[in-house]
């Protein structure tokens, strides 16, 4: 049996009927969902809403998100018990725009790639900095 929950819906499906496509209209609220399938769990996954359609985004491995953490500890002089997670907002952590900037540069050096300045904008949170780095990452790899 295949089920998916969230912190919005939860839907489970029988094996026959799983392969079956549902068109959803919209979520509220929703923004991220975890899968497991007799008792497999996968990586969670991302919705982000794009122009009138929903947009479905692998989660950065935990690794990455770890990283990106002490990176961003690093950057911003945190102690080492200061509490930083995916869901960590640079704001929230007292970064300031040119705290962000100095953030994107070191991820950029300790992971060996380059962000483009649209992007490094588009990163508000520790889990967006993590999943774009898996995107660079494996672009860059491909």
């Amino acid at each position: 049996m295949a089920s998916m929950s969230g912190t919005a819906i939860a839907t489970s499906a029988r094996p026959q009927f799983a392969a079956r496509a549902q068109v959803v209209k919209g979520f509220s609220g929703l923004k991220s969902v975890s899968f497991s399938i007799q008792r497999k769990s996968f990586p969670s996954v991302r919705l982000q809403a794009a122009s009138r359609r929903l947009q479905v985004s692998c989660a950065a491995k935990p690794e990455t998100v770890q990283k990106v953490c002490e990176i961003v500890k690093k950057q911003l002089a945190l102690s080492d018990d200061a509490a930083v997670t995916g869901e960590s907002k640079f704001s929230s952590l007292g970064a300031d725009s040119l705290d962000t900037v100095e953030i994107v540069m070191g991820l950029e050096e300790a992971f060996g790639i380059s962000v483009e300045e649209e992007s490094a904008q588009s990163i508000t949170t520790v889990q967006d900095a993590a999943d774009l780095i898996e995107k660079l990452v494996d672009a860059k790899s491909s």
